[in-house]
Formats: C-alpha cells, sequence, structure tokens
C-alpha cells in the first residue's frame, strides 16, 4: 500500500512539474512575442491620441496646427473637420478641448466631456482617459 501511494505522490508531483514548465514556457513565449496578457472583459490600456485609429491621414497636419492654437484652433478644427473624424480619435480630440475650455468656460467643458463620456463603451481605448477625467468635471 506504501509502494502504491508512494507512486501517486511522485506522479502527481512530476505532473503538477510538468504543468508548470509549460505556463512558464507560454508566458516567456508571450513575453518574447510582445503580447500582453489581459482579462477578456477589461477594457484595451490608454493609448496616446496619435496613435488612436478615425482621422484621416491628410488631417493629422491640420490637427496639429490647430493644437497649436489652443482651445479656438481645436474647435475651429472640429466645426470644419468633423464630419471626417470619428471616435475614438474625435473623443481624444474632444476631451483635450474640455480640458482646455475648463479653465475659462467650465460648463461648456463639462458639457463636451459629458457627450464623450455618453458616447463611449467600456472597450473604447479613450474609457480610461474618460474614468480618470470623470473627477475633473463633476
Amino acid at each position: 500500500m506504501k509502494q502504491v501511494l508512494s507512486i501517486l505522490i511522485i506522479l502527481g508531483v512530476f505532473l503538477l512539474f510538468r504543468e508548470l514548465i509549460s505556463k512558464y514556457q507560454a508566458v516567456k513565449r508571450q513575453q518574447s512575442e510582445g503580447v500582453e496578457q489581459t482579462e477578456p472583459n477589461s477594457p484595451p490600456a490608454a493609448a496616446s491620441s496619435a496613435a488612436l485609429p478615425a482621422l484621416p491621414p491628410n488631417m493629422e497636419a491640420a490637427l496639429e496646427a490647430a493644437q497649436k492654437q489652443g482651445a479656438d484652433g481645436l474647435r475651429n478644427f472640429l466645426r470644419q473637420y468633423g464630419y471626417a473624424v470619428h471616435d475614438p480619435r474625435r473623443a481624444a480630440i474632444e476631451l483635450d478641448l474640455a480640458l482646455l475650455v475648463n479653465l475659462k468656460d467650465p460648463t461648456e467643458a463639462r458639457a463636451i466631456f459629458k457627450s464623450v463620456q455618453e458616447r463611449t463603451p467600456r472597450s473604447s481605448p479613450v474609457y480610461e482617459r474618460v474614468k480618470r477625467l470623470e473627477k475633473t468635471f463633476h
């Protein structure tokens, strides 16, 4: 009986060791490929505004010029090209605008933020930024 129990314990330790080795190799492989392990329902990591999709490449220069002009420049950019800019890039631009406008007109800034917040799903790359800014605009 002792021999059977010893064999079962040795077999269990061997299987556990083998499982640990395979998990270690999987994690090492993911790290070498540059893939981050995230939970399936977690929102993506916050992305920089320039890396977000939904802005036609020919409008990058116009956006940069508008950002240099401050709140008025971004507001004019959205009036002129807003039809061609879509979320999540539009949301990021509007959040930038809300932060700039907040110093002069907090009511307008809250309205801009609220419109972005209402249309931003949890799966959006700007969701984390919206969550961080909630305290600023409430």
